[in-house]
Order: C-alpha cells, then sequence, then structure tokens
C-alpha cells in the first residue's frame, strides 16, 4: 500500500489516478496514523520551502513519517518541492528541512543562460544517469521529464545524486540515501517516463 500525504500541497489527485490505472494499491490520506499503516510514502509539494515544511508540520506528519521512514526504514519519494525539503535547508527560506538526504536547496545559476525567462526552469528536459537505482529502471532518460522549478538540490556526497538535467550547469534532479528517494521533476505530467517511475517505486 502507497501512502500519497495530503497536506495540502501537490498533484495528488493526479498520482492517484496514475497508482489506480496501474492497479496498484494506494491510499491519498490526512490521517498520520492511516498513513503508518502504509508500506511506502509519496510526499508531493509545489510552491515554497517554507510553506511546505509549515503545512507538514501542521497536519501532524511529521512524527509519523520520522517513525517509519527514519525508524522503520519504509521508502519514501518526495517530488519537486517534496524533494527539497529532504535536504536540510533551503536559501529560499528560514525553517530547517528534514535532512534525510545530505544537502541544501539553493537558487538555480542562470549566469551561463543567455535566452529568456531565465527562471524557472519549465518544460522538457531529459536526465544524465550518473548511478544506477531501480527507481530509474526501464525509463527512456532522452525522451525527457516535465520540470517547473527556481531553485534545486545540492548534494553533500556524489553518490546522493542518482542523475542530473543540464540547464546551465548541472542540476541534481534524482536524489537518493537509503530508503529515501527525492526527483525534482514532476512525474505525473512527464507521460510514459513518469509513470515508469512510479511503477518503480512500487516496486521498491
Amino acid at each position: 500500500m502507497i501512502g500519497i500525504i495530503d497536506y495540502g500541497s501537490g498533484n495528488i489527485h493526479a498520482i492517484a489516478d496514475i497508482y489506480k490505472a496501474l492497479n496498484v494499491p494506494h491510499r491519498i490520506t490526512r490521517d498520520p496514523a492511516e498513513l503508518a499503516q502504509s508500506d511506502r510514502y509519496i510526499l508531493p509539494g509545489v510552491g515554497a520551502f517554507d510553506t511546505t515544511m509549515r503545512l507538514i508540520e501542521e497536519s501532524g506528519f511529521l512524527d509519523t513519517l520520522r517513525e517509519q521512514v527514519q525508524g522503520r526504514g519504509k521508502p519514501l519519494l518526495g517530488i519537486c518541492v517534496g524533494m527539497q525539503v529532504l535536504a536540510a535547508g533551503s536559501e529560499e527560506g528560514e525553517r530547517a528541512g528534514l535532512g534525510w538526504v545530505q544537502g541544501m536547496v539553493k537558487r538555480i545559476d542562470t549566469s551561463r543562460l543567455t535566452r529568456p525567462p531565465l527562471l524557472p526552469h519549465m518544460g522538457w528536459n531529459s536526465l544524465d544517469v550518473r548511478e544506477a537505482s531501480p527507481l530509474l529502471e526501464g525509463v527512456d532518460t532522452q525522451r525527457g521529464f516535465y520540470f517547473l522549478h527556481s531553485f534545486c538540490f545540492h548534494v553533500d556526497a556524489p553518490g546522493r545524486s542518482l542523475a542530473t538535467a543540464q540547464y546551465g550547469e548541472p542540476l541534481h534532479c534524482v536524489v537518493a540515501q537509503g530508503n529515501v528517494y527525492g526527483i525534482q521533476f514532476h512525474p505525473e505530467k512527464s507521460h510514459a517516463n513518469g509513470v515508469r517511475v512510479f511503477l518503480n517505486f512500487a516496486k521498491l
């Protein structure tokens, strides 16, 4: 059972529709006790870092996630800002992140870009896989994924970055540490590639 965390942000229903089509057991939940019964978790997110962390804390999910993900080793997939809050913190805000993947979130460096608009990084981009992972198995990395963001994850150790996307510089867009995974692109908007990522996560 995949628990899709409804804390008031993210494309939760689009994610649920994909898992319904794949016939993968899942549920959208606002209840921390119900969430604890799931085998793995999806943490979606759109918007600002501080707002996302505040909503997660106010929803009551934080203690449950710490117990289930950090304590019991259940897999978690963070999407977009849901990936960014896995870091220790962000230049965008003042709140501490979860700190489950070592690194910081910083504004994308646009100094090497010439075409407007420079930010956000929006649209389709390919991936450069750096570390093999079951999460990316069977994915056509050159076919592209859909991105929409102005801040990016900076990992503290190269092995934490599974794949990058080029946008003036290599952007770490798939990260992992143990049972915790993060993806900067929106798989729910990335057609066949996104469906494959969701299916792969269901098998981790």
